[in-house]
């Protein structure tokens, strides 16, 4: 599912034209990836969190060559389930 299609799924069940939707899926996309680069946790009850957290350093390797290659620690996102998502996906 693509941001477009959940624009077009909630134009049709509210009856709201489609380019206000859009502009407030945008609105609230960017809002959480602020928060994010803020180092903020967003938590939205029943479907699930979001947070920032880094990747300690450590030595990777080529699997072609076999060579070692140093990997820098580095921020990541991870997503944690909430409940209600966890009993609806089984």
């Amino acid at each position: 599912m693509r941001k477009r299609d959940i624009v077009l799924k909630i134009s049709q069940d509210t009856g709201v034209k489609q380019v206000v939707v859009k502009e407030v899926v945008q609105r609230t996309f960017d809002t959480i990836l602020g928060a994010l680069c803020a180092g903020k946790r967003i938590e939205l009850r029943n479907f699930g969190v979001f947070q920032v957290k880094t990747r300690k350093k450590r030595i990777g390797r080529n699997p072609k060559t076999g060579q070692v290659i140093p990997v820098p620690e580095r921020q990541t996102v991870v997503f944690k389930p909430g409940l209600e998502m966890k009993q609806l996906i089984k």
